[in-house]
């Protein structure tokens, strides 16, 4: 193949930085929004500065629906993504950004190969967005620290928001996608180099060898 057919075309989405999460009744708290809004900023501008297309989704749900009903309060994007500007906007009604939207349609007219995933929430819509695009042959990168979790708890049991934004982050880098700080996403971009994910049979070896004792059959 030649240099050109090689060449990192990336875009980066940032998913459903809404106001539910901030100041909704699903506040995000691992990484803190403290750190997560700044390196989504900090993302949305070296894009954009970078020639990297900028995709903005925001959930909706039905109109009365406890959270994301469009117009509400929650529904509205966080003013330092509204504010930015975007080579696409949409609204999705399901987890993926892919699911019943124009999303691969509009990557594969705009020559995109990399989708570069921030916003919220990991183990969600992102989760979602980036099984769906390694499934559909995008490599895929996940900037943890512009990314965010919350805490479970249910009949299956329970889960921190640390444990579950680490966890998805693993099983992501095992296989599915590059997961890298946003200063590493930064120095990735700058160098027009991508990011090197790893492998499961690798990631298996690790653990094992840390923690012989723990694996069972």
């Amino acid at each position: 193949m030649t240099q050109a057919a090689n060449a990192i075309r990336r875009a980066l989405i940032v998913i459903d930085v809404q106001q539910e999460y901030f100041s909704g009744a699903l506040p995000i708290t691992h990484p803190p929004v403290s750190t997560s809004m700044p390196n989504i900023a900090r993302a949305m501008d070296a894009a954009h500065a970078s020639g990297i297309p900028v995709i903005v989704v925001q959930h909706s749900l039905p109109a009365g629906a406890p959270a994301f009903a469009p117009g509400s309060e929650s529904w509205a994007l966080h003013p330092e993504v509204a504010q930015r500007p975007a080579d696409l906007r949409f609204e999705k009604n399901l987890p993926s950004a892919f699911a019943g939207t124009s999303l691969d349609a509009w990557l594969r007219d705009h020559q995109i190969n990399t989708l570069v995933v921030a916003g919220y929430m990991t183990h969600n819509c992102n989760a979602s967005t980036v099984f769906e695009a390694f499934h559909t042959g995008y490599s895929v990168e996940v900037l943890s620290d512009a990314t965010g979790a919350l805490a479970y708890m249910n009949a299956a049991g329970s889960a921190s928001a640390e444990e579950i934004h680490r966890v998805f982050s693993v099983v992501f880098h095992s296989n599915f996608a590059a997961v890298a700080s946003t200063a590493q996403w930064l120095d990735a971009v700058a160098a027009g180099l991508p990011l090197q994910k790893d492998n499961v049979p690798a990631s298996n070896q690790r653990a094992r060898a840390v923690r012989p004792c723990s694996i069972t059959s």
